[in-house]
């Protein structure tokens, strides 16, 4: 666990101070980096040593802008937060004499000796989160030079009982908020001394889930439906399908068996026509015959003519 005051209140009353203080037995941080960062214009190291670590200075002089730095390498995603009206105005807008940077970068090294980083995270001795948001390209972060995501950052913060909006965090005035607060808020901080705010967290993605499941299983319930109509239409097509067919075979079959029906008959009345057209000329080549014998024998019957005296 960590606990950054700001506005330290045992200061001067002309000057103000943060103190970070490394707790034994928690993740460990050892820098902080900034770069571009609101007021830190230029690459500014805040060496993090065992103890108490104090930065003093006047109002306007960016203390604050260190608490915001942490909490947004941490995983912040409020603009309101970081006292902006957008993220990219934690980007050095410029001055007079100073031109805007067209980026900000924070890096966070965590000491990780003694091996307390979540799984995924603990296999180095040194551990560096980086968050660097560019104008109009939005945050990415890293951590030991791979990119990952913010919601791998924020769950490693909060597996680390940690975060961007750990109550160890304690801005000005936020003391006696905490005094005043309700129970709930209150409970936030005994589970964050627990070592237990991870698992809230991890129980609150599984709930997420777990909703975004059951959406899924209305809306594969609604499918099925849709599909079971879709499936009753298709099957009552395909038995109109299959009495098509059927009909047409049957239809086909009845189509050939009348055709060689006409054909069967027409060959029958073609053989007994030419059987008559053959008796026919038989008929007529025999009373051919019979009409020339006649003509060859004059004497015989009727055919004699009496010649005169």
């Amino acid at each position: 666990m960590w606990l950054f005051v700001d506005s330290h209140p045992y200061a001067p009353s002309d000057l103000h101070s943060i103190g970070i203080r490394r707790l034994t037995g928690a993740l460990q941080f050892s820098k902080l980096k900034l770069n571009g960062f609101k007021s830190f214009v230029d690459p500014t190291d805040l060496v993090i040593a065992d103890g108490l670590t104090g930065v003093v200075g006047p109002n306007g002089c960016g203390k604050s802008n260190l608490l915001e730095a942490l909490r947004w390498v941490m995983g912040e995603t409020r603009a309101k937060a970081m006292r902006g009206g957008g993220m990219e105005d934690v980007i050095f807008a410029g001055t007079a004499s100073r031109p805007a940077r067209n980026f900000a970068e924070v890096v966070l090294t965590i000491d990780n000796t003694d091996r307390l980083a979540p799984p995924g995270f603990n296999d180095q001795d040194t551990l560096e989160i980086v968050r660097r948001i560019t104008r109009d390209a939005g945050s990415a972060y890293k951590a030991n030079g791979k990119d990952v995501r913010a919601k791998d950052v924020q769950m490693l913060f909060a597996d680390a009982s940690t975060g961007a909006h750990s109550p160890a965090l304690v801005r000005q005035g936020q003391i006696s908020e905490l005094i005043n607060a309700k129970p709930k808020n209150r409970r936030r901080v005994l589970e964050e001394a627990a070592g237990i705010s991870g698992l809230y967290q991890r129980r609150h993605e599984a709930e997420l889930k777990l909703k975004g499941t059951e959406a899924n299983l209305a809306r594969v319930e609604d499918v099925i439906e849709q599909l079971a109509s879709q499936l009753a239409q298709l099957a009552r097509q395909a038995r109109q399908a299959a009495r098509y067919r059927t009909i047409g075979d049957d239809l086909r079959k009845a189509e050939g068996l009348l055709l060689y029906r006409r054909w069967k008959e027409a060959d029958e009345a073609q053989a007994k026509t030419q059987a008559e057209l053959t008796d026919r000329t038989k008929l007529a080549a025999q009373a051919e015959g019979g009409g020339t014998n006649l003509d060859q024998n004059p004497r015989s019957g009727r055919g004699e003519i009496a010649t005169p005296a």
